[in-house]
Order: structure tokens, then C-alpha cells, then sequence
């Protein structure tokens, strides 16, 4: 079987025309693949539980019996090693959970030295 002449341009038309949609979807059109939108949305996730869990770890430090010197010796950590007092304090973590993760101990500590 023998194809008509204009077959091969037309077919690659529509090859290169392919590729430009997928381009341009990719690019500008916020298209995602799967595992960009797996990423994205435990990025999410990981968000709203520090945003929901920095109240609490502060409002458990706030409730201890030696809230003053633990504010105190908290203010005088250095910033980048506020997040291991507060794990190392324990007043992050919930009943039943593992360790707190180190976004939550630093916003916790953010909250607690802004307050």
C-alpha cells in the first residue's frame, strides 16, 4: 500500500505540534505528573500539620511548672538550635506519636520566643 505524498508532512505536523502542546502544558500551563503532584501535596500536608501543631507544642510549654527558666534558657539558644530544645524538652510531643519533627520544634520555638 502506497501512501500519498503528503502523509510524511502532515504526520510530522502533527508529531512537532504534539510536542509543543506538551511543552507548553508542562511549562506554563501547570500541567504536573503524578509523582510532581505526590511531591506537592505532602509538601502541603507537612505544612498544615506544622501549622497545626506549633499551638500546641507552645501551649504544652507554656503549661510547664518551670515555664520562666524554660523561656529564658529557650531565648538564650542560638535560633538554629531552638527546634532540639524544644524535642529534647518534649513539649511538642503528642501522646502516641514519635518524634517531632524538626519544622514543627523550630515553629514551635518561633511562636515561644515571639510571645
Amino acid at each position: 500500500m502506497k501512501l500519498p505524498i503528503q502523509t510524511e508532512p502532515a504526520l510530522w505536523g502533527a508529531a512537532a505540534g504534539a510536542a509543543l502542546i506538551a511543552v507548553v502544558g508542562f511549562s506554563f500551563a501547570g500541567w504536573q505528573t503524578s509523582g510532581g503532584s505526590a511531591t506537592l501535596g505532602q509538601a502541603q500536608a507537612n505544612k498544615a500539620i506544622v501549622a497545626s501543631l506549633s499551638p500546641v507544642c507552645a501551649e504544652m510549654f507554656k503549661r510547664d511548672a518551670n515555664f520562666a527558666a524554660n523561656l529564658i534558657e529557650l531565648k538564650k539558644t542560638d535560633e538554629w538550635a531552638r527546634g532540639t530544645y524544644i524535642d529534647k524538652g518534649g513539649w511538642g510531643t503528642m501522646p502516641g506519636a514519635g518524634k517531632l519533627s524538626s519544622e514543627t520544634a523550630s515553629s514551635c520555638a518561633a511562636l515561644l520566643v515571639k510571645a
